[in-house]
């Protein structure tokens, strides 16, 4: 007799925390994983003594479910997820539906809501973040796709998400690959912190010569004020931990990023779109630069260069430190919502960025009290541009603008690499100008590649091809935009 709520394949971390989660909140739970015995230590292990059932084929977890069935896919994305739905097809029926929790590509859940749609199966690409802890007490969720699914599947998956200050962080996104769009560009942000704080960690560790253990007290007190955040929690507790010789642990680690996909295909998306995202993907860069560590260990002996040591006020570089982590943190979210923002203009969604917000307040990864400023944003004004235009976020970037240029000019004397930090400033200067050298662009495009410009005293749309050698002709290019 059919009993489960739901049923669950692959018992992975995530995929066993999701499932205890579901049983705590009073949800029966069928679960399947490619290899029995992983199935078996589950169920003897972490579930023993709950309501969870075991199955040990497709067939056996559908017909534990009730109608209609809902299966969660928390399995590797690309072509496993394929796999799964195909093994899932024979035994499904008309208004059952499949879930996607992995990080798949929002194309791929494009393509799958469309095509199930059609075989009458309703599909969910849903986004989630947090990791082992967020998904066993509480993660973000970011659903999206078919939207006929979401009311079936609603209370299990807000149940088991964050909670923040009463309001659930799991709420519907859109429509296809909205919501593996949302997570994409959550994970872009998510390198962007990661690579902000790391700057800040080496402008203090290897610049200002500060030991480990007065880090680890900057990085506490600065998760008492404006940074407080996940990320900056988690690097206090890494600054604490010591190597068996008693030496930071965090010394001893290889300084070679790894990544998984999702930060690049957030820079490929701004790229296709034409949304600068230059600090997400200025994080991404600087992974794949700390990946050629030999390279860059015959480097440091061929280009070489005298350190120059630091002599000045170290309180006020700390400081300093602090305020381009703020304002930089401020153009990377404002950088990620652009991104969102152009892509629901071209994809048709109808995103609600407050609520997005919401979302990532609590469990996620990049949680914060930043974003609760963000939510107040877009409540006061949903069709808020930027939130550099927003008068909490233009006051605060202004406030810290004086110690984010220090810390930039700080990097650049004693020859430490601040890539976002600075892309991030370069692009605040870059946004607020009333004008750019773009007009010379312009002129050296239509030089050599006759491609037309638009005057400054002429109609916007109207353009204009000059003769620049004499000898040219007056055909142009036809225009068109990128």
């Amino acid at each position: 007799m059919a009993q489960a709520d739901i049923g669950l394949i692959g018992l992975a971390v995530m995929g066993q925390n999701l499932v205890l989660n579901m049983n705590d909140h009073g949800f029966k739970v069928a679960v399947y994983n490619r290899t029995a015995s992983k199935t078996d230590d589950f169920l003897s292990g972490p579930a023993q003594n709950t309501a969870i059932m075991g199955a040990y084929s497709i067939e056996e977890l559908v017909s534990q479910l009730k109608t209609p069935r809902a299966v969660m896919l928390m399995v590797k994305a690309g072509l496993v997820v394929d796999q799964f739905i195909e093994q899932l097809l024979p035994h499904l029926e008309s208004g059952d539906i499949i879930i996607d929790g992995g990080n798949s590509n929002y194309t791929d859940t494009n393509r799958r809501t469309e095509a199930l749609a059609k075989q009458g199966l309703r599909f969910l690409g849903t986004g989630i973040s947090g990791g082992e802890e967020g998904a066993r007490h509480g993660p973000s969720v970011m659903p999206g796709g078919n939207p006929e699914a979401w009311p079936v599947v609603k209370p299990i998956l807000q149940a088991i998400a964050a909670k923040v200050e009463g309001e659930t962080c799991c709420q519907w996104v859109g429509e296809k690959g909205a919501g593996h769009y949302v997570k994409m560009v959550h994970n872009g942000i998510e390198y962007g912190d990661m690579q902000l704080i790391s700057e800040a960690y080496h402008l203090m560790r290897a610049g200002l010569g500060l030991p480990v253990d007065k880090l680890q007290s900057v990085f506490e007190q600065w998760n008492q004020g404006v940074l407080d955040s996940y990320l900056i929690e988690i690097t206090g507790h890494i600054l604490k931990v010591s190597d068996a010789d008693g030496s930071p642990l965090l010394d001893k680690i290889l300084d070679t990023a790894g990544q998984k996909g999702t930060g690049k295909w957030t820079g490929i998306d701004a790229l296709d779109l034409g949304v600068p995202l230059t600090l997400i993907s200025e994080a991404v860069f600087a992974r794949c630069l700390s990946a050629r560590k030999t390279e860059r260990l015959k480097a440091a002996q061929i280009l070489t260069r005298d350190q120059a040591a630091f002599a000045g006020d170290a309180e006020a570089a700390i400081a300093a430190i602090h305020d381009a982590l703020y304002a930089s943190k401020i153009i990377s979210y404002a950088q990620g919502y652009m991104l969102m923002r152009e892509a629901a203009q071209e994809y048709g969604w109808q995103l609600s960025y407050g609520d997005i917000a919401l979302m990532w307040r609590g469990g996620c990864i990049i949680r914060s009290q930043f974003l609760g400023n963000i939510k107040q944003a877009f409540d006061k004004n949903p069709d808020l541009e930027n939130v550099l235009l927003d008068d909490f976020f233009a006051r605060e970037i202004k406030r810290a603008e004086a110690g984010w240029r220090k810390a930039v000019i700080l990097g650049i004397e004693l020859g430490i690499p601040t890539p976002a930090f600075s892309s991030a400033l370069a692009f605040y200067d870059g946004y607020r100008s009333t004008r750019l050298p773009a007009n010379l662009l312009q002129a050296q495009r239509d030089y050599f590649g006759a491609h037309t410009y638009e005057r400054v005293d002429q109609p916007k749309g109207a353009f204009f091809h000059t003769d620049w050698t004499g000898h040219g002709g007056k055909v142009s290019s036809s225009t068109y935009e990128v």
